[in-house]
């Protein structure tokens, strides 16, 4: 099956490409997902618009600015702790995302955020931000615990 891929699906396509996908994988997870379309003649049509809009240079200049604004950029969560510093709940990408958005004012989808699992210790961690392919901002996140009342 043929698709067009709506927005980037790590390790899979980026946002415009075709590919060919599995039917199983394009019918019942991409497709009703939004994630991508049916590569008929509409949508290969509102591919190529969507390029002739958008070019690829300008995109990448937002990225990299964006980039610069992100890296070494210090994120500070509370979060309720027990003993030994563990964490009754933990930490995802998506509060990552949301601290960056009220602090920074960053929109950064919780999609990129790359953690290999939820943070579930106070302490310091380096989280990698991966915008695109090659720009990748690090920064850093501390978990403190909140006060008690």
């Amino acid at each position: 099956m043929r698709v067009v891929f709506l927005e980037d699906v790590p390790n899979v396509a980026r946002a415009g490409e075709i590919k060919e996908v599995a039917n199983g994988y394009g019918r019942n997870y991409l497709i009703p997902k939004k994630l991508a379309l049916l590569a008929n003649s509409p949508a290969t049509n509102l591919l190529e618009i969507q390029r002739k809009l958008a070019t690829q240079p300008q995109t990448e200049d937002a990225l990299v600015k964006l980039a610069n604004q992100l890296e070494g950029r210090e994120v500070t969560l509370k979060a309720r702790a027990g003993a030994k510093d563990r964490l009754y709940g933990s930490v995802t990408s998506a509060d990552i995302a949301a601290e960056l958005q009220n602090s920074a004012g960053l929109a950064i989808d919780k999609r990129k955020i790359e953690l290999a699992e939820p943070i579930h210790q106070l302490g310091s961690y380096e989280v990698v931000i991966r915008l695109a392919k090659d720009i990748v901002p690090k920064i850093k996140v501390i978990v403190i615990a909140e006060e008690k009342e």
